[in-house]
């Protein structure tokens, strides 16, 4: 990038490996970071390590921990009957915020995605399956995103669970609270309509 600053062009490398980070963003943040006092860089550096040596995924739902299991699953007040699957730890947290559901839950790491490689092995669905069968889950909550590989796994899932007799359920999607429905696109619209509900 610098050229003659290879120390500069080695962090502006290493950011721009970060997701959503391009080489504009990286250089930025490596500019930034060259004005920051040195104990702030350092406590930044010391932060990323240290959560690079403690957490870890937790061996039940694999969400993060710094244990073998994560603070939820240690909970005795979740309802252990009930399931939700996820695709990332950040939509576990998105869920958590809302308060919403008070089950369990399971991250898959990924979703379904055979044009990419990305079968049932390379997800945590085994691990999965084995949960549903000996931890007497009566309901499985369907929460994978509304992209076309969320949408083929739920659907692949969905006929899993419904062969071992488990009540499987999907996120409701739609119209979000507080929109006007002429500022709606009609794909939203039709899933709205078609996810209708009596009152």
């Amino acid at each position: 990038m610098l050229g003659s600053l290879p120390s500069f062009d080695r962090l502006v490398a290493e950011l721009s490996k970060l997701p959503g980070v391009g080489t504009k963003t990286a250089a930025r943040l490596a500019f930034h970071l060259l004005r920051t006092p040195e104990q702030d860089v350092q406590a930044l550096a010391e932060a990323l390590l240290e959560m690079k040596r403690k957490v870890r995924f937790c061996q039940r739902c694999f969400h993060v921990a710094e244990d073998d299991t994560c603070s939820i699953c240690r909970n005795p007040a979740r309802e252990t009957q009930r399931l939700c699957v996820v695709q990332e730890p950040q939509d576990l947290l998105a869920i958590e915020r809302s308060h919403a559901f008070r089950g369990l839950y399971h991250v898959l790491h990924g979703a379904l995605s055979p044009l990419d490689g990305i079968g049932p092995e390379e997800l945590k669905i085994p691990s999965l399956l084995n949960r549903v069968e000996t931890e007497q889950i009566e309901e499985v909550l369907l929460a994978t995103n509304f992209s076309v590989e969320g949408e083929a796994t739920a659907l692949y899932l969905a006929r899993l669970f419904k062969e071992k007799g488990v009540r499987v359920t999907r996120l409701a999607h739609g119209i979000p609270m507080g929109s006007d429905l002429e500022y709606i696109d009609s794909g939203t619209v039709q899933q709205a309509v078609d996810s209708r509900r009596e009152l």
